[in-house]
């Protein structure tokens, strides 16, 4: 059974939901599932505007027969070819084989990597600049390299202007119904899968963001729909979604606000941590959010990193090095390129204190524009009564940072 929805006229979604996924890309958790958003266009010719994963191709395939209705497929623009959305393309091949593929010299590359058979079929290659027309509808083609694959390229119908988007603007969760952002409370419901996918999938490339952010800024006004391949379609508040793309791709924070990352194997750490939380709100810092790194997948961590402006890192010596899921924590962080925060630090060991140090040492030698506040909390096994005074020097060395960075 066919399951679609009108974008606009003449524009159809096409796309499927998926619940069974536990593990977007096999790392990232998706409990609420996650979308795969496919385009047809039906004009005086037909256009498929990219696939889906293979894993909901049957759907998809219903859905595309559906809209078309009988009449044949003209063409199919690959705007991206990572194979949640490329990986159906030789089902459409096999069912429409008469049908002309649009994409760039390096989306055909990929395509012949993953040994599609595409030779035998109609090789439209486009640049940046080169448009189509489809009847009424004309396309231009914007290269989007390295969001977040470097064949990447966005689509924009300046008919009804609508910005097909590849992977930019997308987000975690199944659309369920529900297709576009002013159908859902997106501020409540939404913007925590939209950051952990942005800041997980493509925070690495920040600068690349803000090039296609600049070449956008030209058509901005002329932008009705943004369609990306994740997530919800946007047809209103567009100012809401360019603020949080020029937040994460900037590694500027979102908010004033302290999380506190621990790594306790007792739970002697993990009370420090609670009572420097405690100590904060106290003092009226009351945008303060606790993450046991053992328990809580890296990609949570990552989007409350890129979320807030203060981090502090409790952890356990172990081994004489840095606890290990605190250390991939860190990891994750210089691979994902974030930048421009502040971090506190409360270190423990019971006879070898080494945590503080080498964390401090990793902040500072292997990540860009991050302060390390002089005040540390240093415990030797668990927080006695006389830290009371360095946990109150470190809550207040925190909210004045704070009012310091709010006065530059």
């Amino acid at each position: 059974m066919y399951c679609v929805r009108n974008v606009t006229e003449d524009l159809y979604w096409i796309g499927a939901n998926d619940h069974r996924l536990s593990l977007f890309e096999n790392i990232h958790p998706i409990p609420e599932g996650v979308s795969y958003n496919a385009y047809v266009l039906m004009d005086e010719k037909t256009v498929l505007f990219d696939t889906i994963d293979w894993s909901s191709c049957r759907q998809f395939l219903e859905n595309l027969e559906h809209v078309l209705n009988g009449r044949p497929l003209d063409y199919m623009v690959i705007n991206h070819m990572e194979p949640d959305h490329g990986a159906s393309i030789e089902e459409v091949l096999l069912r429409y084989p008469d049908v002309t593929i649009i994409s760039t010299e390096k989306a055909f590359m990929l395509m012949r990597q993953f040994d599609f058979d595409i030779n035998g079929h109609t090789l439209d290659e486009v640049k940046e600049g080169d448009t189509r027309c489809f009847g009424k509808h004309t396309v231009t083609f914007v290269a989007a390299p390295m969001v977040h694959w470097p064949e990447a390229m966005v689509t924009f119908d300046v008919t009804d202007g609508v910005l097909f988007a590849a992977d930019a603007f997308g987000s975690f969760g199944a659309l369920d119904g529900k297709l576009f952002n002013d159908e859902v409370n997106f501020d409540r419901d939404w913007i925590d899968h939209a950051r952990r996918y942005y800041t997980n999938i493509v925070g690495k490339y920040g600068p690349h963001v803000q090039l296609l952010l600049k070449k956008a800024a030209g058509i901005v006004n002329d932008i009705k729909y943004i369609c990306p391949l994740h997530g919800p379609v946007w047809r209103s508040d567009f100012g809401y979604l360019l603020d949080k793309y020029q937040h994460w791709s900037t590694y500027e924070p979102e908010e004033k606000g302290v999380m506190i990352a621990y790594a306790s194997m007792y739970g002697n750490t993990e009370a420090a941590a609670q009572a420097l939380a405690a100590k904060l709100c106290e003092k009226g810092m009351t945008n303060v959010v606790m993450y046991d790194v053992s328990n809580t997948h890296v990609s949570y961590l990552i989007s409350e990193t890129f979320r807030l402006s203060h981090v502090v890192l409790a952890s356990v010596t172990y081994n004489l090095g840095i606890y290990p899921v605190m250390h991939n924590y860190l990891m994750d962080m210089k691979a994902l390129n974030l930048q421009n925060r502040t971090f506190a630090i409360v270190e423990n060991g019971s006879w070898a204190c080494k945590s503080g140090d080498l964390m401090e040492k990793f902040i500072q030698n292997e990540m860009k524009n991050m302060t390390v506040l002089s005040s540390r909390l240093s415990l030797a096994s668990t927080l006695k009564a006389e830290k009371a005074n360095e946990l109150d020097v470190l809550a207040d060395a925190i909210i004045e940072s704070m009012e310091e960075e709010k006065n530059k």
